[in-house]
This record gives structure tokens, C-alpha cells and sequence, in this order.
């Protein structure tokens, strides 16, 4: 109610878009970051005529399966653009669709990708840490075309902001390097003025709309009993009064839904001369844009990955596996020209920054690398408006660590089903003397909790060129690939050209006779499982190792092939250099009558990685003692 005002002006006078064609690359981008209000998306979708959002879905509010649920969730309806709801998100999202808008501007030109990006924001919004992190970056990079509309209501859940804050927000906003302005949010006219001259500056705009929350309610305009609250018959029924409204519920009168109607068609003019544009161009240069829009990978993808795996199996190189990523990146980025990196302040050690990039600066968009600073909840978030934005597709570094200050962008990504790939590096206590604050115990298991999310542990080069594959060719699904910072063996000793880490795990090496032990690793701790075979093999002890670079994949599998790589007899031992919490899924429950799991009991301490991984019994001996203790 607080925003109406604004939304209107927005949607019937400047908003570029056709409800026909909700999916046309270049239309206007709205986010509704303050996802609470959810009802004026709906509503403004439903008044100008997008087919999904009837009335019976409006009256359908919250309510099982229908479209409009009390957040809005991406995918439900046409219009959607992004889930909001965890507060501060949305404004990240936008710098991200911003972002990605100015990226394909440099490449395709104004013909083909020139348009806003707006976003509504609340008080609340902006108290999130996650909006710091996106308002100074976008600042810093001169969005230009990124437009901020501020729900300035100063109320919360708990009441007025004035509890918990004194911030100037617009003071904040000018200090990152953003046009700010200030009006009545209830004066269209002042809106309309404002908005036309944040089109026209050359850097993100801010405009602080000054709302009364729950805006024509009687008793509750302007109070906390608005937030989230139904207003309740009597309440509803003096904001009718008030507002001049006296039609029934969920009717519309024929001229104000005529009205919206042609604002919306009087809209659908800017669709069809980009269409025309766009036919104007070659047939190549049509399909290669209509590619990179939907998501496709090029022809010349699959054979960079062949070209790839083979050059590793010629060189059998030793190599940490956040080098071999660097590797693969330099070739792959040449045959996926859409694929943008970045890193948060760590580009040296998380190896994203392909051979032959140059960054993305303020003045010039047309580089291929973002330099995200120390920024990782911005930098993940911004991922996921670049990924639904279309035409490229985002992937950036951390260290696995750090997935504690991303997760909340990481699940908002698997809940959308969006393509984002997050490169995590020093994925253990083979980090070595950074310490316990810097090695990640818990967060692969952490990960691997979330729905929809493929967390990739790699055990060598090859398992790496693999990983990146997979990653790229599963549009639908986020990706973690977690890599080392100490060198490892290179294990796969020939050329396949099937993907082995495709169905998530498969059986390294085979006992030679009955299996007595199968041995199942990830990451570093393969060639750790495959020394404790050769031993074991000596010993007379038919031992079998299965590398495991992707459980989600595993799991989805039939359960013959499962059985087929886990073995039906003798005892399994899980070697992981992290916390042993789901690992009972594939050795059974551990015991005497269980499988054996070596690995992180707690935290880690700061040493040379070879010394933490005896200290901590995560060795091939340990692996041998743990098989002859039960066979």
C-alpha cells in the first residue's frame, strides 16, 4: 500500500516492458527486494495483463500451489524476476542483472541490450549487511543504469526504525558514489521527475520515496501493525472509506483495468522495434545471441573438454587442484566466450582469472573478469542476478571457509535453480599454517545438506577438467567446486573420454579377487586411499577405492550401479579430511557392526598440511589399520 504510488508511476510511464513477451532479453528488469510486499508484484502483474497472474491467483494469496506465494519465488509466474524475501538479497540480485546488462551492452551493443534495472528497497533491506557489500560495489563501478526506489517508511517489525538505527541512508548512498535523491513517494509527479533524472545520470541512483506503510488504513497507517499483519475487516473497511474505494473484492471496474492495459500496450511498441533489430542482423549473429540468451553451451565446448583431459593424461602433472582449475579455465573460457569470473580479493589463490582476461573497470565493461573485493555475500548474490539475468554465466572464488559469509546467496541460488559456479579453494587442513579459522571442517557436509546443490570434491586433475563440465552442462542445478591448496598425484593414468565423475562416483581402482575392503575418498584423500590399497593388496587383502567427487550425483543414480561401486562384501573405510556427518549414507553405521570413517573429529590447528594430517590420523597407515582391524 506504502509503494503503490510509486509502482504505478514506474510501471505505466517508464518501465520497459511487454507482458506478452515476458521473457524479451531486453526489457526493464523490477525487483521487488522488500519481498514481504509481495501482493504489489502480483498486483502490478496481474493489472497489466500478464496471462499467469488471474485473479483467481490473486485470490489465491499464500495458499498451496497457487502462483502467489508470500514471497515471490522465481519461476512461479512470468514477471518474477528473482526470489526475495531474505531481506538485502534483492538489492544484490539487482546489482548483479545491472551488472550483467552492462557486460552484454559491450559486447552486443545498444541494439540489442540497453535497458534498467529497478529495484524497491526497504528499511530493512538496507540494514542488512549484504547491502553494504552491493551499494558501494555497484557505486564503484558506475551502474549507471541501476535505479534504487527506497520505501523510506521508517517502520519495522518491531516498530519505528528510530529502536535500532540513525543511519543516513542517503548520506550512505552519496559516499559510494551514487546520485541520491529525495521525494514524496505519494506525489507521482515528484517521482516521475525523479526517476527521469536518474535515467540520465552516469552513475546508480537512489530516491528515498518518503511512504506512509499500510497508506490509507484509518487507525494503522504508518505503524508496525501494517508489516505483516492482516488489517482486519473493520480497518479494511475504513481504508475503503478513506481511499474512495467501494467496489466489491477482487473486482476491478472496466476503465481502471483498461487503463493499465493500454499503459502496458502503449509499452509493447519498445519489444517489437528490438525484434526488428535483432532480424536486422546476419542468421549467425542471430543464433549465437539466441544461444547465449538461453543458457545453451557452444558446439565447441565438448571438444575443449576432450582436449583438456587429454593433455592431462599426456602430462600426468602434479598439481594442486585449484591449479588444475586455473588450467582448465584458460582453455575452457576460450570455447564458452559467455563465462565471466571473479574473485573476493583472492584471484591469486583461487586461480579464476583465465589466461588472456582483462577486468571489468568502471569505464570499460568489455573485460571478462570482476574483481569483487573483499565482498563474498555480495559477490555470491550478485552471481545469482547475473545468472538470471541471462547471457553470461557467473562463477567466482573464496576459500571453502568462506562459504559461511555466501551461503545464504548459494541456497537463494539451488532454490531458484540457477547456474551459478563457486570456486572454493583450500578445502581442508591441507591449507596448512592459516589455522583453524582459515580451515574448513564442517562446511563440505554443510553443503552437501542443501537441496540442489552439486558440491564437487576432485581428486586430481582429470576429476577436475570433469567437475568443470558437469558444472557448466547442468543449467538448473549450483555448483561448489571444492579444491585444494597442496599439490596432489595425478591418479587417472590413461585417457577416458567418458566423464567417470559424471555419475558421481566410481570405483578408481578394483580389488584384485573378492573385495575384503573398499576404500571411498573425495578431494585429496584419494591417493591417500590408493597408497592404503597398494598395501593392502601386499597384505593379501583384495581392496578396492572408489573416488566420490560428487555425492548428489551418486545418489541419483540406480541403486544397481550404487551397489555395483560400493561393493556387497567386507568392510568400508570414508576417508575425507572433514567432518565425518553423512557419510553413514555409503559405509553404513559405524561400529563394530558399521563401516570405518578417518577424518575430522574437530578443529584444526595451524601446521605444515603433513603434519596436520598425522596429527589428526588421516594417513594411508590409518587407512591399512582400520582395514585389519576388521577383516
Amino acid at each position: 500500500m506504502g509503494m503503490a504510488d510509486v509502482a504505478t508511476v514506474l510501471f505505466t510511464r517508464f518501465l520497459k516492458y511487454d507482458p506478452q513477451h515476458p521473457e524479451w532479453p531486453d526489457r526493464d528488469r523490477f525487483i521487488l527486494s522488500a519481498g514481504h510486499g509481495s501482493m504489489l508484484l502480483y498486483a502490478l502483474l496481474h493489472l497489466t495483463g500478464y496471462p499467469d497472474m488471474t485473479m483467481e491467483q490473486i485470490r489465491n494469496f499464500r495458499q498451496m500451489g497457487s502462483r502467489t506465494a508470500g514471497h515471490p519465488e522465481y519461476g512461479e509466474a512470468p514477471g518474477i524476476e528473482t526470489t526475495t524475501g531474505p531481506l538485502g538479497q534483492g538489492v544484490a540480485n539487482a546489482v548483479g542483472m545491472a551488472l550483467a546488462e552492462r557486460l552484454m551492452n559491450a559486447h552486443y551493443g545498444d541494439d540489442l541490450v540497453d535497458h534498467h534495472t529497478y529495484v524497491v528497497a526497504g528499511d530493512g533491506c538496507l540494514m542488512e549487511g549484504i547491502s553494504q557489500e552491493a551499494i558501494t560495489f555497484a557505486g564503484h563501478m558506475k551502474l549507471r543504469k541501476l535505479v534504487l526506489l527506497f520505501d523510506d517508511n521508517g517502520i519495522s517489525i518491531d516498530g519505528p526504525t528510530s529502536l535500532s538505527t540513525s543511519e543516513d541512508q542517503q548520506g550512505r548512498f552519496a559516499a559510494a558514489g551514487w546520485d541520491v535523491q529525495a521525494v514524496d513517494g505519494h506525489d507521482p509527479d515528484a517521482v516521475a521527475a525523479a526517476i527521469e533524472q536518474a535515467k540520465a545520470t552516469d552513475t546508480p541512483s537512489m530516491i528515498a520515496c518518503r511512504t506512509t506503510i499500510g497508506y490509507g488504513a484509518p487507525n494503522k497507517a504508518g505503524t508496525s501493525a501494517t508489516h505483516g499483519a492482516p488489517l482486519g475487516d473493520e480497518e479494511i473497511a475504513g481504508a475503503r472509506l478513506q481511499l474512495g474505494w467501494s467496489h466489491p473484492p477482487f473486482t476491478i471496474p472496466d476503465d481502471i483495468a483498461a487503463a493499465w492495459r493500454d499503459a502496458a500496450a502503449a509499452r509493447a511498441g519498445d519489444f517489437r522495434a528490438w525484434a526488428d533489430r535483432l532480424k536486422s542482423l546476419d542468421p549467425e549473429a542471430q543464433k549465437e545471441f539466441a544461444r547465449v540468451v538461453a543458457g545453451s553451451l557452444p558446439e565447441g565446448f565438448a571438444a575443449a573438454i576432450e582436449e583438456i583431459k587429454q593433455g592431462f593424461a599426456a602430462e600426468q602433472p602434479k598439481l594442486a587442484t585449484r591449479a588444475s582449475s586455473g588450467k582448465v579455465l584458460d582453455r575452457l573460457t576460450e570455447a564458452v566466450p559467455e563465462m565471466i569470473g571473479g574473485s573476493a580479493d583472492l584471484t591469486g589463490s583461487n586461480n579464476t582469472k583465465a589466461e588472456g582476461f582483462t577486468p571489468v573497470t568502471p569505464g570499460d565493461f568489455s573485460g571478462r573478469y570482476i574483481y569483487y573485493g573483499i565482498r563474498e555475500h555480495g559477490m555470491a548474490a550478485a552471481m545469482n542476478g547475473m545468472a538470471l539475468h541471462g547471457g553470461v554465466i557467473p562463477y567466482s572464488g573464496t576459500f571453502l571457509v568462506f562459504t559461511d559469509y555466501c551461503r545464504p546467496a548459494i541456497r537463494l541460488s539451488a532454490l531458484m535453480k540457477q547456474r551459478v559456479i563457486y570456486v572454493m579453494t583450500h578445502d581442508s587442513i591441507g591449507l596448512g599454517e592459516d589455522g583453524p579459522t582459515h580451515q574448513p571442517v564442517e562446511h563440505v557436509a554443510a553443503l552437501r545438506a542443501m537441496p540442489n546443490v552439486n558440491v564437487f570434491r576432485p581428486a586430481d586433475a582429470t576429476e577436475v577438467a570433469e567437475c568443470w563440465a558437469l558444472a557448466l552442462a547442468t543449467a538448473d542445478t549450483p555448483s561448489v567446486l571444492a579444491l585444494t591448496r597442496q599439490g596432489l598425484p595425478h591418479l587417472r593414468e590413461s585417457y577416458v573420454a567418458e566423464n567417470m565423475c559424471a555419475r558421481g562416483a566410481y570405483v578408481m581402482a578394483e580389488a584384485n579377487g573378492a573385495r575384503k575392503a573398499t576404500l571411498l575418498a573425495t578431494g585429496s584423500e584419494v591417493h591417500l586411499a590408493m597408497e592404503a590399497r597398494a598395501s593392502l593388496e601386499d597384505a593379501g587383502i583384495p581392496t578396492a577405492v572408489v573416488s566420490m567427487p560428487c555425492w548428489e550425483l551418486f545418489a541419483a543414480q540406480p541403486a544397481d550401479y550404487q551397489q555395483q561401486v560400493l561393493g556387497n562384501s567386507g568392510v568400508r573405510v570414508a576417508v575425507e579430511a572433514a567432518a565425518g556427518f553423512g557419510w553413514e549414507r555409503w559405509i553404513g553405521g559405524q561400529g563394530d557392526s558399521g563401516g570405518v570413517f578417518i577424518g575430522m573429529k574437530g578443529f584444526g590447528a595451524s601446521a605444515p598440511a603433513d603434519e596436520l594430517y598425522k596429527h589428526f590420523g588421516i594417513t594411508a597407515d590409518a587407512i591399512v589399520d582400520a582395514v585389519k582391524a576388521r577383516t
